[in-house]
């Protein structure tokens, strides 16, 4: 196809894009696609036979579709884990469907006029981007090492059904009372999923089954990264300080801004205003050894060095709030060639993992933790586990030191 076709069918599409979001496909008529993309009705039919196959293309050729499975991989790799994972994707299809709720409205109430090719078409689409949906929680589950009675196939195919169902009833009913809004409906769609759809088969002592591996790391480790990123500047040093002393995932650290710090001689706490709204303390002590006090720490001595003006409380090289992203690269950088005992490079939910473990084997009970982290008391149960099993052999080494 060359390249002038290619720009009369691209402005085509982008024509009708417009018109099916501003009101539906029932009223646009095809003269009106071909007016606003500045081609003849003729070439419409050209290139699409009907309006239905225009509605095909619309759907199969947009950004949404063709770039879901690069999308979705990248996003892989950047999350903390299988909930914030399966969140934000849910949150990305339901504010691209929320952007065009007459298309949503249009295509549930025209389905039936389409001819048999246009809906098997349709449904090749839909099937296409359910892999690359379903590649993405392979990605997120393997690492995480979760065993799911559903393949991954099947799991995405429940999760995007639940999320086409929710548009379909948001843009075609009024005054339900399914959900009080968005968050909601999704806060319980993440607690079904994880509850029900991650969790493996039941055990013959039917002890619970937990969702998430807690892979703390080792001291020497910890100390470790936060010795290379000492080295390696004021901003990474104390970023390692608040992943470590805080226990915050990268996405709630790149929402904090400076007036969110509380120091004082007695304290150190950062308050969070996304998600789990709280506050949580940043710890002097870090796996039995003391990084400065509550009013000189390296997070203090960030703040103290900087010469800008921007509210935010950490920012990237060039002087911008830092992204999710970079503080991912971040961590792979300062880790570059650190193993942990499993033989792996360090991954940055580890920090978080290494915090909690620490806190709860410092007396910290699971009612409070679950106060400070956000975490429901389920979630928290393999932190528990790994806290008594380390507990455990701290014990087992000092009775080995007593004499018979």
């Amino acid at each position: 196809m060359s390249g002038e076709t290619m720009t009369t069918r691209q402005r085509l599409i982008h024509a009708a894009m417009e018109l099916f979001a501003a009101q539906g496909i029932t009223e646009t008529t095809t003269k009106a696609v071909a007016e606003l993309a500045k081609v003849n009705e003729v070439t419409l039919f050209r290139q699409f036979g009907n309006k239905h196959g225009l509605v095909l293309a619309v759907i199969s050729e947009s950004p949404v579709f063709k770039e879901l499975g690069e999308s979705l991989k990248m996003q892989a790799n950047q999350t903390t884990s299988v909930y914030q994972a399966l969140k934000d994707y849910c949150e990305d299809r339901l504010e691209a469907l929320e952007q065009v709720p007459e298309l949503v409205r249009s295509m549930v109430g025209e389905a039936g006029k389409y001819p048999v090719e246009n809906r098997q078409a349709l449904g090749r689409t839909i099937t296409q981007a359910n892999y690359y949906v379903a590649e993405y929680l392979a990605i997120v589950m393997e690492r995480e090492q979760l065993h799911t009675q559903l393949s991954a196939q099947k799991l995405a195919s429940l999760l995007n059904s639940m999320l086409l169902g929710y548009a379909v009833i948001e843009f075609t009913s009024e005054f339900h009372e399914l959900w009080h809004d968005r968050d909601e409906f999704l806060e319980n769609l993440m607690a079904l999923f994880l509850k029900v759809a991650t969790q493996s088969s039941p055990q013959v002592n039917n002890e619970s089954i937990t969702t998430e591996k807690v892979v703390d790391l080792p001291a020497n480790l910890v100390h470790l990264i936060l010795q290379r990123a000492k080295k390696s500047g004021l901003r990474d040093y104390a970023l390692m300080y608040v992943l470590f002393g805080a226990g915050l995932y990268p996405e709630e650290i790149v929402n904090l801004e400076r007036t969110h710090r509380i120091s004082n001689a007695n304290q150190h706490l950062l308050q969070i205003t996304q998600g789990a709204i709280r506050q949580v303390p940043v710890n002097q002590w870090i796996m039995g050894k003391r990084y400065g006090s509550y009013t000189r720490n390296p997070l203090t001595q960030w703040l103290k060095g900087r010469k800008d003006n921007h509210s935010a409380l950490f920012l990237n090289d060039d002087g911008m709030p830092i992204s999710e992203v970079e503080i991912q690269q971040r961590w792979q950088i300062l880790t570059e060639e650190l193993l942990t005992p499993e033989g792996q490079q360090p991954v940055i939910k580890q920090a978080q993992q290494t915090w909690c473990v620490e806190m709860l084997m410092k007396g910290m009970n699971l009612e409070d933790m679950s106060i400070i982290t956000g975490w429901n008391l389920t979630k928290l149960q393999p932190y528990a586990r790994r806290a008594r099993e380390k507990l455990a052999l701290e014990q087992a080494i000092r009775l080995d030191h007593k004499p018979q």
